[in-house]
């Protein structure tokens, strides 16, 4: 299995992604309260309001192309659960596999 090092200057989840592209039934809202809800604008809800809006399995938040360059439109006010999610973690790897992309290391 090929392992790749991680770098903190460009940082792999900026050239990954995977973990946002992974389920549409990962980002869920699970401890956030009222206050951070609101931070987050209505468009990206999903229908029931539990959680981020999925096209497909992808995150509506994802921009860019999963394994070469993606960002988060709202990363500053990204649900609980993106944020618990390190890159090399088991949710990582998990996504990582997915997508063909190498472990990191």
């Amino acid at each position: 299995m090929e392992v790749i090092q991680r770098s903190d200057e460009t940082g792999p989840c900026r050239t990954c992604g995977a973990c946002c592209a992974y389920s549409r039934n990962w980002p869920r809202f699970t401890t956030e309260d009222d206050a951070a809800l609101d931070l987050i604008p209505q468009a990206f809800f999903n229908e029931k309001l539990s959680g981020m809006r999925c096209d497909g399995e992808r995150c509506s938040a994802l921009q860019g192309k999963v394994g070469v360059a993606t960002s988060c439109g709202i990363y500053a006010m990204r649900p609980e659960v993106c944020r618990t999610c390190m890159p090399g973690d088991a949710e990582c790897v998990t996504a990582r596999r997915r997508y063909g992309l190498p472990a990191l290391a």
